[in-house]
């Protein structure tokens, strides 16, 4: 073999060798980013999870609003990514506690009983102003001593949260994605999708708790979030209870 012919073969070698090495580490990189997103998401191969839905505000009872719909979406993407699967449950028959199944619950608690349980249980700090009548809180978010009152079209509010049962043996998370209206549901979920590799880096498998702002929906939609603030502590801390109501009178 001349050296021609051997440097030939060394440079084949050498290319083949670099390929398989970079093949390896690009696998690599693959598989470390995909174990960090299921564990961020609960979800391992081959898991179930729960895709809990509300109902239309105006519809019969699996109605669902066209942006709730695509919510569901968003996140059926997440979770096919990650090699698990979906059950799609309506609100009123999810029966199972928390963290035996990777929970995403869509719509807020007046269209949503999972909702409501969820928030009444995980985040007393949160109330929801579920009044059906028409006025200025309607819809409207406290949090801790805040209110965060919706502009419909122009600025509106979501909670979107990862949460686990405390004192449990099972550990799998709950995404609470609760929205003033359908499209802040939307933008929840597709700030999660998009954001989710940076949530994990942040909270890991903590429990976190964010209040979004939805800037001008009319006109962009879903794709215009700001996060607000991070609303954790406050939101996992109850609310001061009134003081009952002194008597008009003394008794004689």
């Amino acid at each position: 073999m001349n050296d021609d012919v051997r440097n030939i073969v060394l440079g084949v070698v050498a290319t083949g060798m670099s390929a398989a090495i970079g093949w390896v580490a690009r696998t690599y990189l693959w598989r470390r980013k995909l174990r960090r997103k299921q564990a961020f998401l609960g979800l391992p191969d081959n898991s179930e999870s729960l895709l809990v839905v509300n109902r239309g505000a105006a519809g019969p009872e699996f109605a669902l609003m066209r942006h709730d719909v695509f919510a569901l979406l968003e996140l059926a993407a997440l979770i096919k990514d990650c090699n698990a699967h979906a059950q799609i449950l309506p609100h009123d028959t999810a029966r199972q506690g928390i963290g035996e199944r990777t929970e995403f619950c869509v719509g807020g608690p007046a269209s949503n009983r999972r909702m409501a349980a969820h928030l009444s249980s995980l985040l007393p700090g949160v109330r929801v102003d579920a009044d059906p009548e028409p006025g200025p809180d309607r819809g409207s978010f406290q949090v801790g001593p805040e209110r965060y009152r919706a502009e419909t079209g122009k600025q509106e509010y979501a909670l979107l949260a990862r949460l686990t049962a405390e004192r449990s043996q099972n550990t799998r998370p709950v995404f609470l994605f609760c929205g003033q209206t359908s499209i802040t549901n939307q933008a929840a979920a597709r700030y999660l999708a998009r954001n989710q590799e940076r949530l994990a880096r942040r909270y890991g498998t903590g429990s976190f708790v964010l209040l979004l702002k939805v800037i001008n929906s009319q006109a962009y939609g879903p794709d215009v979030v700001e996060m607000v603030d991070d609303v954790t502590r406050v939101a996992r801390t109850s609310l001061p209870t009134a003081p009952a109501p002194r008597n008009g009178h003394r008794a004689s």
